[in-house]
């Protein structure tokens, strides 16, 4: 788990608040990002991951999933460069 980040949709949902879960400024965030928008970003990447019918704590009610990518930085970059991939869903 050491080499790894996880990441939930949440996070680069331009309709959240950042109270809500949000991580990436607003105008870089994609209206409604699914798992398949996160695996295709992560793919285009060159990343390893892998999907996870996982949940968010904070928004259990959702069940949107979440992947887990291989990772060594920090998990704000991988945020970052997944976020730019993400960005021309609008």
């Amino acid at each position: 788990m050491a080499d790894e980040c996880i990441l939930y949709p949440c996070y680069f949902n331009a309709a959240l608040k950042r109270s809500e879960g949000r991580r990436i400024p607003h105008q870089s965030g994609a209206k409604a990002p699914s798992i398949s928008d996160l695996e295709r970003a992560l793919k285009r990447l060159g990343l390893k991951f892998r999907a996870e019918d996982q949940h968010h704590p904070a928004h259990w009610e959702r069940h949107e999933g979440r992947v887990v990518v291989e990772w060594k930085k920090g998990k704000e970059a991988l945020i970052k460069k997944v976020g730019q991939q993400l960005g021309g869903k609008k």
